[in-house]
Order: structure tokens, then C-alpha cells, then sequence
């Protein structure tokens, strides 16, 4: 039954019959053949059929959530016995929004320091896609907004506020500032993440409300890209106070504070809603709040 629940969430996430029989490391006929019996056992039409997928039935859809909780269930008991026989140890899959990606190793780090038989993959995804990919167990865990635009489910722990600045080059229009309001960074000529990506959108909501459309000259979905082209000097941005700390801005760049308002957004990690945790995830939870205790002590 698990095995046949599996090949199901394969091909709700993939949406082919081939493709979600590669992912599982199986035939097609074998993952069509399993998807059958999983209909014949519990009486139900699953999927809605043709000469290729067309989606799931009402009652697909229903399965769909219990496949993933049952699944996800059996995959906590395992890493469950495996961590109560040999330790804590395995994968562990981090997606995040890229404006975050720069402080993953502020969590990594201390945690492998304590569990050094943990191992990471850290990719780059927009918000929406890790919700997703948290959906369909792509991932174990994300780093993403928490309180801008629905999460769903999940377990969130806030680990540090974005605050945004004005990076641009000395000698430029209000190089010379300690502050900048949002309506006057509304005129610059500015290079920005896509409007994918939930920066943007945060972005966009504050120029509205100052009453600007922005009209960026360039837009990339890659942070280096927007780096590489600022420190040419001759771009602007708005980028969060965190990652221009981190990744360091020296002359002659300067990085301004955007005020009137001086708005901020929660980020942090997020983890599908499960009691237990596999020992992993629960580790990882209690890192960021660790973490947070200190990049966010007032709370």
C-alpha cells in the first residue's frame, strides 16, 4: 500500500505517467498497474483517464491528501528507528527564496557541528515552489516569507525580519542620504528580481502604497545577476538589510535605509505540519529557533 501510495503522489506532482514511473524508479506499466490496485482497493476511480493523464477525481484529490499524510507518517517511523539505532544521520533537502539563501549556513553550520553524519542539499525556489515541493516531499524543509502571503500547513519558525535598502552608487541621485523614502526610490531606474519571486511582489506593494508603478531597467530571477550588475556602480536596487550585510557592500556602493514606511517581513523556516517530526526535521526546528533567539531576541 505504500509503495502504491508513493507512485500516486508521483504522478499528481509530475502529471505523466512516464515521468512519474522514472521518478519512482519504475516502469510505466508497473506504476499504471499499482495505481489500478490502489483504486480496485479502495473503490474509487483515482485519475482521470485517456490517451495521457488528465488529472485527478474529486476523489483523487481526497486520496491525495491522505496519501501524502500516510506516506509521510511511514517515512517518519523509519528515520525514527534508523536515528534510535545508529544516531542521527541522513539528507536533509533545504529549499529557499533567494533572498534567504545567504544565511542558510547560519543554520547548516552549527547544526552539522552537532550532528556531523547530516549531510545538505540547499536549493534556490520562489516561495510558491516551496510550498510545493514541501507538498509533494521534494523537500524536507524551507526557508521562505511567513507572513505576507499564505503558507498553508505547515510548521513555521520565524527566524530573523527583512528590512529593505536602497543600494546604489556613490555620487548617484541620494548617494548622499541616511534615508530614502519608498516613493523616491520609486523614480530610480532599478534592476530587481522577477515578479516571481515574493521580493518583488513585497516590493511592488510598498511603491504602490507610496503611490509609484516601478518600472525596473533590468529584472533576473538570480541574485549574482543583480549583484554582478550593482557593483558595476552603475545600477540601483532595493535589497534586504541582511544579505547586503552579509555578502558586504564597500565603496563605491552605498546601501540606504528605506523609511516612510520602514517596512519589515518575517522569514523563516517551514516544515510540513506532522506530529512526530522525523528526529531530522525536529532537529532542524529546534536549530532555527535557536537561531532566532538570537537574530531575533525581542521576540
Amino acid at each position: 500500500m505504500i509503495d502504491k501510495l508513493e507512485y500516486f503522489i508521483a504522478l499528481a506532482r509530475e502529471k505523466h505517467f512516464g515521468k512519474a514511473a522514472e521518478d519512482c524508479g519504475i516502469t510505466q506499466p508497473t506504476l499504471s498497474a499499482g495505481i489500478r490496485q490502489l483504486e480496485d482497493t479502495l473503490g474509487v476511480m483515482l485519475v482521470q483517464r485517456g490517451s495521457r493523464f488528465q488529472g485527478l477525481t474529486p476523489e483523487g484529490q481526497r486520496v491525495l491528501e491522505w496519501a501524502r499524510r500516510i506516506v509521510g507518517d511511514a517515512r517518519t517511523m523509519k528515520e525514527e528507528m534508523r536515528a534510535a539505532r545508529f544516531g542521527l544521520g541522513g539528507h536533509i533537502r533545504i529549499a529557499a527564496i533567494p533572498t534567504a539563501l545567504a544565511m542558510v549556513s547560519q543554520l547548516t553550520t552549527p547544526f552539522r557541528e552537532k550532528h556531523p553524519d547530516v549531510t545538505f542539499t540547499i536549493i534556490s525556489r520562489t516561495s510558491v515552489e516551496v510550498l510545493a515541493a514541501l507538498d509533494n516531499f521534494d523537500i524536507d524543509a524551507g526557508i521562505s516569507y511567513l507572513d505576507n502571503e499564505p503558507l498553508g500547513k505547515v510548521t513555521a519558525v520565524p527566524i530573523y525580519r527583512e528590512s529593505y535598502q536602497l543600494i546604489t552608487s556613490v555620487g548617484s541621485q541620494y548617494s548622499e542620504r541616511e534615508s530614502v523614502t519608498w516613493a523616491e526610490v520609486g523614480s530610480l531606474p532599478l534592476c530587481l528580481l522577477t515578479s516571481d519571486m515574493q521580493n518583488r511582489r513585497i516590493i511592488n506593494q510598498h511603491l504602490a502604497q507610496a503611490g509609484v508603478t516601478v518600472q525596473p531597467t533590468l529584472e533576473s530571477n538570480s541574485m549574482i545577476v543583480l549583484f554582478s550588475h550593482i557593483r558595476t556602480g552603475k545600477w540601483a536596487s532595493i535589497m534586504p538589510l541582511n544579505l547586503s550585510q552579509i555578502l558586504g557592500f564597500s565603496e563605491p556602493i552605498r546601501s540606504i535605509p528605506i523609511v516612510e514606511p520602514q517596512a519589515s517581513h518575517s522569514v523563516g523556516l517551514i516544515a510540513a505540519q506532522r506530529e512526530p517530526h522525523t528526529p531530522l526535521i525536529a532537529a532542524l526546528l529546534h536549530e532555527a529557533r535557536a537561531l532566532s533567539r538570537v537574530m531575533m531576541p525581542l521576540t
